[in-house]
């Protein structure tokens, strides 16, 4: 793939935002596919898929679900499919893992890191719910760890790559979570090239500053070398910044409503195709061009959407 090339992966609706944060936050079935369609033809060449009870809109991990909106959007599009492993953070890893083991998808999110991931700040801005479970799930994160012990992360490269064949989207949260990454490529276990997602902004995580970013930048490259692929998502309004100094320094781009409800300050994004046509955007003006999804499956060395069971 050409160097002037980017990456955009569009993370749908995720398992941090609730339904009343934001009425365009993808919920149902139908919801999700549409969203992920429209985000693909704005230009995503990845989609990062998390499943919700279409009743309530609280995180869900029923393979049912997931083959709902997945089967739609390969369908309509020639997009990467990116299931979660991370699911909900009240998940057990067996849940996490039952869809993607049914799909057997092209790729998967592999948490490189148990964290203090933190959302119980959210519950504070609202004063009214929509659904009585969410401000118990935000607050519920106080005092809980989200789980990704050495052991599951082996579990979970066992049984997605040696069985599937599916390749990671592994997600970065912290440096040490890129000094586990190394850890399993030094034994072998995950082989180049692979994907580092690195994460900025969640609380129990690294920060949204530029010396993080670059810091977290400088570390991949004395770890990995060029066996790796680079990209970068922040939370909240740090989104778009971030991005744009991730395909400043030749790296790839995550965005959508996973990672932020919004499109500009005190606006909320009505869709995730309108958050990937900004950053768009952006990458052409810096003399740039959006990767199609065959050129992000050539980069990553994808098995191909026809190895899927979906």
């Amino acid at each position: 793939m050409a160097k002037n090339k980017v990456v955009i992966t569009c993370a749908i609706t995720g398992a941090i935002h609730t339904p009343t944060m934001s009425p365009y936050l993808p919920v149902t079935p139908k919801q999700i596919s549409d969203s992920a369609i429209e985000a693909a033809k704005a230009g995503a060449a990845i989609l990062h898929l998390h499943a919700r009870d279409p009743e309530d809109g609280r995180p869900a991990s029923n393979p049912e679900l997931f083959f709902e909106f997945m089967s739609a959007i390969k369908q309509e599009t020639d997009a990467v499919l990116n299931m979660s492993t991370g699911g909900g953070l009240t998940m057990t890893v067996d849940q996490r893992l039952a869809a993607a083991l049914a799909a057997s998808p092209e790729m998967c999110s592999l948490n490189m890191g148990s964290m203090n991931f933190a959302i119980f700040p959210l519950a504070q801005k609202y004063r009214s719910w929509e659904y009585a479970w969410e401000p118990e799930y935000l607050e519920g994160t106080r005092a809980s760890i989200f789980r990704n012990t050495f052991a599951d992360i082996e579990r979970i490269v066992e049984m997605l790559w040696k069985r599937h064949g599916t390749r990671f989207e592994h997600e970065c949260y912290d440096v040490g979570h890129l000094y586990n990454l190394a850890h399993f490529v030094d034994r072998k276990i995950i082989e180049p090239p692979f994907l580092v997602q690195t994460i900025f902004g969640i609380l129990g995580g690294i920060g949204s500053d530029w010396d993080s970013l670059h810091y977290m930048k400088r570390t991949s490259d004395k770890l990995f070398g060029e066996d790796y692929v680079w990209s970068v998502l922040a939370a909240g309004k740090h989104q778009m910044p971030f991005a744009t100094q991730s395909a400043l320094l030749g790296g790839h781009v995550r965005v959508g409503l996973e990672d932020s409800l919004y499109i500009d300050r005190g606006e909320l994004a009505t869709s995730n195709a309108q958050q990937v046509l900004k950053v768009r955007a952006i990458i052409e003006a810096l003399g740039l061009e959006a990767a199609t999804p065959a050129e992000a499956r050539g980069l990553l060395k994808l098995k191909g959407r026809d190895q899927v069971k979906f």
